[in-house]
């Protein structure tokens, strides 16, 4: 049986959405803060949800692990997202073990049942992801910064959302495995039909051709004319 689309679909989303995930909450890019007061043109501070960095444009030179001055790390926006991200990635990575078992990777048929149960686990690590990055966007310009300076986003909470979406997208394409396990329910099985002997006289039943080509073997009914097409 050929593995569905669908499984497909959400083996290939899924993954991508947790590298960048991954990224998103590692890298210390989801606020830039440029011409701030009383420091060069060209210095941004890039603040994440762990740590906030000073980079001199000019030169390249990037210096992490900077005080935090105006209290942004304890804002509530950064400490859900400090909470819910790795939760998220612990979630994908779950959801992800659970697909694997269900997409018959090593069985002649898909578990349709456990892929669908590992999409809505990897549709709710999307979800767990997705609402930190929303609540962050909406209270960009709120968190504390200097005076006068001036806020953008950065790219790790633009990967955040990417990641967040590729996930719900597999974690759906993967839940519609129920589908295909309803249809499988419901559709009648049929009883395999006996194939009788040909001739008079004779009541054996074969359930497969083996059968036949057993008694052709052995001679047993060569006495009669041999099993025809029919048999078969």
């Amino acid at each position: 049986m050929r593995t569905p689309a669908e499984m497909i679909v959400g083996l290939v989303l899924c993954p991508c959405g947790l590298l960048l995930t991954l990224t998103g909450t590692l890298a210390p890019s989801w606020r830039q803060v440029s011409l701030v007061p009383d420091q060069p043109m060209d210095v941004i501070w890039e603040q994440g949800i762990w740590d906030i960095c000073r980079e001199r444009q000019s030169t390249h030179d990037r210096l992490c692990g900077q005080a935090d001055e105006l209290g942004y790390f304890e804002q509530v926006p950064v400490r859900v997202a400090q909470g819910l991200m790795p939760s998220s990635l612990v979630v994908t990575l779950v959801g992800l073990v659970v697909a694997a078992l269900g997409v018959r990777c090593w069985q002649p048929e898909p578990r349709h049942v456990v892929a669908g149960v590992a999409g809505l686990v990897l549709l709710l690590s999307g979800l767990m992801s997705l609402v930190p990055s929303s609540w962050y966007t909406q209270e960009l310009w709120a968190l504390p910064a200097p005076p006068g300076s001036t806020l953008t986003v950065g790219y790790s909470l633009v990967l955040s959302y990417l990641g967040s979406c590729l996930e719900i997208l597999g974690g759906l394409a993967l839940a519609l495995s129920f589908h295909h396990y309803c249809k499988e329910r419901r559709a009648p099985k049929l009883p395999p039909t006996p194939v009788t002997e040909a001739g008079s006289g004779s009541s054996r039943a074969y359930n497969n051709p083996w059968d036949v080509l057993e008694d052709e073997k052995d001679g047993q009914r060569w006495g009669r004319s041999p099993p025809c097409d029919s048999d078969l």
